[in-house]
């Protein structure tokens, strides 16, 4: 049998000597301390601090792997895409990611609008590192534990005052792995709840076009994403959508303020030709994501939506995976305008990237409906309240609280949408709208008439390009110039739904795709020099991309047909 060697011994004692002294209260590491501090030891625990640092650096990705190792590892990966290069991202620090390649690269999205508080956050790992090797894992069916509890109990807190003092009292949180899992999460609450308030024939939910709730087969279905949607209709429920609330493009031709946000309206009619005695909940954005380029609706909207689902016993769902927890400079986007939804979804940037993480909010009503009825919710995922995710999420609202992250939203947000204002004189902006940290640039043809570009020439993913090769990441997407109905359009006594009315509308296929633009959501943490940084790739990016469209240059292949496009 062949004895170790010295180094291959000492390193795993070294390696659980540090982790120990970075727990309190342990006697074991404290022993460990007092053997290293004895003169004896100094020579050697010195040589493998040393041969620590250089090992730990090769792990990091320092010691970078070559060429053709990398595209070996990456061929049994499912991609994106099958047409793309991606380029291999090695180290975060801050608001920048490293690749492989040497590159430093700004990430001025946050991935997905999910990276708050920035890359290499040593406390958030630490926490991370410890509930791993203390309790990795427990079943919800079986037990539960301390962070779960204790963070569902901070992120209550959080959520507008409904939720925590009502006669019902206090609500309750559900943890999972994302945003998707909650809307999926939050459908079967909702359909439980009344089935709880004997009410079974609440099937129906509502949510708007060009609105986007997740990836899943029911979360899908909420969604208005044309694009993202239309491979899969036949799997999908004939749910209804109304028309958002997008002033850039309204899709009912009116104009704010004399509209008297008509687009609000919309959701009466729809509830009124469906049957309110049918629906069970009205999702909504506050905010919107992605899709539209987060597009703020105006101050009247949001509270004309809470009411209508009031007077009809609607549940409200308001879905903030990407606003909430600070992106617009409130804890959840809803609180700028006072309102109280019933089910708030969370997501994203409720630990930061650290770990998967997304929660469903509900109100002591629903709580209570369930929990005297029935006193089960028949649902649950492997991963829900995963213990190591929980204490991400944890040590994320320590970090957010000690630095006050969320309350410096505003003046950051405020700053960036100054630093971006010279953008607007290029003839290819047509819009630049958002609130806080999330922000949307739209690019037009044409900025006085607000003439899409047309889709094949893929405009918001040649600006991602133009921008990374400056060493600025955005996130592109297609779509935001849609095909829009309102339910007054499409509706008959006949029609069931605007969704089967829609499914019928055969429009040019230009129509479901043109529109162009892209989202920033950067870290909360950038400074004044990376948003300076930003907004002058930006500028160059921009430039150069209408340079290549006046010229006439080639179009390119959508994302949707293979092209370009990680969105």
């Amino acid at each position: 049998m062949r004895r170790a060697s010295s180094e291959e011994s000492a390193f795993p004692l070294f390696r659980r000597g540090l982790f120990l002294s970075a727990v309190d209260g342990r006697d074991e590491a404290n022993h460990f301390v007092e053997l290293l501090a004895r003169p004896i030891f100094v020579p050697v625990w010195m040589f493998l601090l040393e041969l620590g640092a250089i090992r730990a650096s090769v792990e990091r990705g320092f010691s970078l792997p070559g060429k053709a190792q990398t595209e070996k590892a990456a061929g049994a990966l499912f991609p994106r895409s099958f047409r793309k290069q991606y380029p291999e991202a090695v180290r975060g620090e801050g608001c920048f990611i490293f690749t492989a390649d040497g590159r430093k690269i700004l990430d001025a999205c946050g991935g997905a609008a999910v990276v708050s508080i920035g890359y290499g956050v040593k406390s958030v790992a630490r926490a991370i590192a410890e509930q791993s090797c203390t309790l990795p894992y427990a079943h919800s069916s079986h037990f539960s534990t301390r962070p779960a509890a204790e963070f569902a109990e901070r992120l209550l807190a959080l959520a507008p005052t409904k939720f925590r003092d009502s006669a019902d009292g206090p609500g309750r949180v559900f943890l999972t792995s994302g945003g998707s899992e909650a809307t999926e999460t939050a459908l079967k609450i909702c359909r439980q709840y009344f089935l709880e308030r004997g009410q079974p024939q609440r099937t129906q939910f509502i949510s708007r076009q060009q609105s986007y709730h997740g990836a899943t087969l029911g979360a899908l279905a909420l969604s208005g994403n044309v694009k993202r949607r239309a491979p899969f209709l036949p799997l999908l429920q004939d749910w209804s959508h109304i028309v958002p609330c997008y002033c850039y493009r309204c899709p009912l031709d009116l104009h704010y303020p004399e509209c008297g946000v008509a687009c609000a309206d919309d959701l009466a009619k729809q509830i009124a030709a469906i049957g309110p005695e049918k629906i069970a909940a009205f999702f909504v954005e506050p905010i919107s994501g992605a899709t539209l380029g987060a597009a703020a609706p105006p101050p009247e909207y949001l509270p004309r939506i809470a009411e209508i689902c009031r007077q009809n016993d609607i549940l409200l769902v308001a879905d903030e995976v990407m606003t909430g927890l600070g992106h617009t400079g409130k804890n959840f986007a809803v609180d700028h305008w006072g309102i109280q939804p019933d089910i708030i979804l969370a997501g994203k940037g409720l630990a930061s990237g650290y770990a998967p993480l997304g929660a469903v909010i509900v109100t002591g009503r629903i709580a209570a409906a369930i929990e005297r009825g029935s006193g089960s919710l028949l649902h649950g995922f492997t991963y829900s309240a995963h213990p190591v995710s929980a204490a991400a999420g944890l040590a994320v609202l320590d970090y957010l609280e000690q630095n006050n992250l969320v309350a410096s939203v505003e003046s950051k947000g405020a700053e960036l949408r100054a630093a971006l204002a010279p953008l607007c004189e290029s003839p290819i902006v047509g819009d630049i709208r958002g609130m806080g940290l999330l922000l949307g640039i739209e690019f037009v043809r044409d900025a006085k008439t607000r003439e899409p570009f047309d889709s094949a020439l893929n405009v918001a993913s040649r600006v991602y390009d133009a921008a990374l090769r400056r060493g600025v990441l955005t996130y592109p997407i297609q779509g935001c110039a849609t095909h829009f109905e309102s339910s007054a359009d499409v509706f008959s006594s006949s029609a069931p739904s605007v969704a089967s009315s829609l499914s019928s509308i055969k429009p040019p296929a230009s129509s479901f795709q043109n529109g162009d633009h892209i989202l920033l959501a950067p870290p909360f943490t950038i400074s004044n020099d990376e948003i300076q940084l930003l907004a002058t790739a930006l500028r160059d990016a921009i430039d150069e991309v209408y340079r290549s469209c006046s010229a006439g240059a080639p179009s390119v292949v959508p994302f949707w047909k293979g092209g370009n496009s990680p969105a």
